[in-house]
This record gives structure tokens, C-alpha cells and sequence, in this order.
């Protein structure tokens, strides 16, 4: 019987090539995988793509935008002025030239040329007249004026003084944090109505009252809302770090914090102006806000309500402008929202 023998694998440095060239097949190349270099991007640049996304939101900008050049250069291409009175042309409906040949906007109500029967074919009202003759167009615009300049107020004090009041009262705390809390709730539970009541009794009654108002109370929920944000992070790491280099605290507090958060102020910043818009108008309809001849939204829709079964058109405008104003702040608000922390989005 004969015996196996094992031999033991020899170790040498000699490479022995014992591959074939049909032991590699390359990959097709459209199947070749390949490493992709992606462009590095900015912040901001990801906020205006998250932003960009938003359908609702990019319309609400755009209404917006519309609305504000309107705004601007309405009276100036109108040929008339907001307050200027014209009784032989009052209570005139709405003629637009062009329009007008589709059955629309023709100067036409309850079936009689209005244009006609004043014998002034020559002229056009885009909105039409109120009851004093004076062009709604002109004053839909000044009125409009008036409501985007109170929501840059309210978004500027919502940033001054809502933000700063926050920031400080989350950061330091304690007895500084109770303080300042229960100043905030005493502001608060005045009603505003209650408050340019009595502004109105030591104040004329127009732009500064409001503004007033909005200085004493407008800015209370933003102040909420920045210190939620600061009790979240005034513990983080980075802050910290800062604390221990000896970084003074207000250093900490707008230098460390506030960059981390400002997105989030911005965007609450947006969501209080329709709140504003909203204030001016309701106070200029029950007659607290801006005073005659002077054109709001609110006085505005205040005037029309009083001919609405007689002259519709009169109300409808207004109602119509900002009824917009505040659907698109919301929307742009909300997009802003989600563009600066898409985590949010719903």
C-alpha cells in the first residue's frame, strides 16, 4: 500500500502569475460607478433653495412685490390725488380703458352708463369714486402705504425690542428671567383696544398712536419666542466655550447666540405682520386709527361699508388688497419657516 505524501507549501519571493485576462471583465460604461465632487453651498444659498421649493411661498412673495409697486407708483400714475374732492364725479364705478370692451370694469352699474349719463366719457376711474368724487384707485394705494409701513414698524420692533427684551431675559435667568416675566404679563394683559383708547385720550388719533401701541405690546410674543430659543442653547457647547475664554455675556448673547437663532426671529418677525396689518385696519374702522382725509385700508373699508348696499364697489377693493396683504404674508412667513429649518416642514 502505497503512502501519500504531503508536501508543505514552500514559501519563496518569486510572483507566480496565475491569472487569466478572462478573470476581469470591465464594467460597461454606462455602469461605471464613479465619485461625484458636489459644489460646496452657502447657508443662505440652501434657505433659497429650500425657499425656491415652495410654491405658496414664492406666490406670497410675489403678491407682495406687486402689491408694494403698486403701492409706490399708483398715485403717480394716476393723474389724481388721494384726497382731492370731486363731487360732480362721486359715486362712479369702475372704468378701466382696454377692460372695458370685454363687459367689465365699463362704468357700467344697474344697467345705466354712469360715464355717460355725467358726461364724462373722457375720463376713467380704475377702481371708480367714492362718495366725495375722490379717486378709490389713489386711495387703495395710499391706504396700502399705510399698511406695509405698519408692518416695517411692527417687523422693526418685533427685532429691537421684542428679540432684545428675550434674548436677555432667557439668558441671564434666575431672578433677572422671573422680573422681566412678570413685567411681560402685566404688559400683556392690557388689551390693545383698551390701551389706544386711552392713548387716543391723550394723543390725536393717527399714525403715532398705533405705532405707540405696537411699542407697548406688539412686540411681547416675539420676546416669548427668542427666549424659548435662548434656554435651549445658552448651555451648548460652544457657548460654553466662549464663557470660559471670558467672553463677556452680551458678547455671548448677539455675537454666539443670536446668529443661531436669527432665522427662526425673522420668520416670527413675518408672521406678526399680519397681525399689524390687521390692527391698523380694525382701528381705523371703529375710527381710533388714521383720521380723515387721510386713506387706510381700514378707513377705507370703514367708508365703503356705509354705501355697501348702494355702491358695492366702494368696499370690495379694500376688502380685496388686504385680504391679499395678509394671506401672503402668512404664506411667504411660512415659507421662511421651512427654508430655515426644513426639519419644521409639514
Amino acid at each position: 500500500m502505497s503512502e501519500i505524501i504531503h508536501k508543505k507549501p514552500v514559501l519563496t519571493d518569486e510572483i507566480v502569475d496565475d491569472f487569466s485576462e478572462n478573470d476581469f471583465v470591465f464594467v460597461q460604461e454606462g455602469e461605471r460607478l464613479t465619485d461625484k465632487a458636489y459644489k460646496s453651498t452657502s447657508y443662505l444659498h440652501d434657505v433659497w433653495i429650500n425657499f425656491s421649493k415652495n410654491k405658496g411661498a414664492v406666490v406670497g412673495a410675489v403678491i407682495i412685490l406687486i402689491i408694494t409697486l403698486f403701492a409706490i407708483i399708483g398715485p403717480m400714475v394716476s393723474g389724481y390725488t388721494f384726497d382731492g374732492i370731486d363731487l360732480p364725479h362721486q359715486s362712479m364705478p369702475p372704468r378701466i380703458p382696454g377692460i372695458e370692451k370685454l363687459g367689465i370694469f365699463n362704468g357700467f352699474e344697474r344697467g345705466k352708463n354712469v360715464y355717460e349719463a355725467k358726461d364724462a366719457l373722457d375720463l376713467y376711474f380704475w377702481l371708480g369714486t367714492d362718495t366725495n368724487g375722490r379717486d378709490l384707485f389713489t386711495r387703495v394705494c395710499e391706504g396700502t402705504r399705510i399698511s406695509l409701513f405698519i408692518a416695517l414698524v411692527a417687523v422693526v420692533i418685533d427685532i429691537v425690542i421684542g428679540m432684545s427684551y428675550g434674548l436677555i431675559s432667557g439668558y441671564f435667568g434666575g431672578v433677572v428671567d422671573m422680573v422681566m416675566q412678570r413685567l411681560l404679563e402685566v404688559l400683556n394683559g392690557i388689551p390693545t383696544l383698551v390701551l389706544v383708547t386711552l392713548l387716543g385720550l391723550v394723543l390725536p388719533s393717527g399714525m403715532t398712536t398705533i405705532i405707540l401701541a405696537l411699542i407697548i405690546t406688539g412686540w411681547i410674543g416675539m420676546s416669548r419666542i427668542a427666549r424659548a430659543e435662548v434656554l435651549k442653547l445658552k448651555e451648548a457647547e460652544y457657548v460654553l466655550a466662549s464663557r470660559t475664554l471670558g467672553a463677556k455675556h452680551f458678547a455671548i448673547i448677539f455675537i454666539d447666540i443670536l446668529p443661531n437663532i436669527f432665522g427662526q426671529l425673522i420668520t416670527m418677525a413675518m408672521f406678526s405682520v399680519p397681525s399689524a396689518i390687521f390692527t391698523e385696519a380694525y382701528l381705523s374702522f371703529v375710527g381710533l386709527g388714521i383720521p380723515a382725509p387721510a386713506a387706510s385700508l381700514g378707513t377705507l373699508i370703514s367708508d365703503g361699508y356705509k354705501s355697501l348696499t348702494v355702491h358695492p364697489y366702494m368696499i370690495m377693493s379694500a376688502i380685496v388688497v388686504l385680504a391679499l396683504l395678509m394671506l401672503s404674508f402668512n404664506l411667504f412667513a411660512d415659507g421662511l419657516r421651512d427654508a430655515f429649518d426644513p426639519n419644521q416642514k409639514h
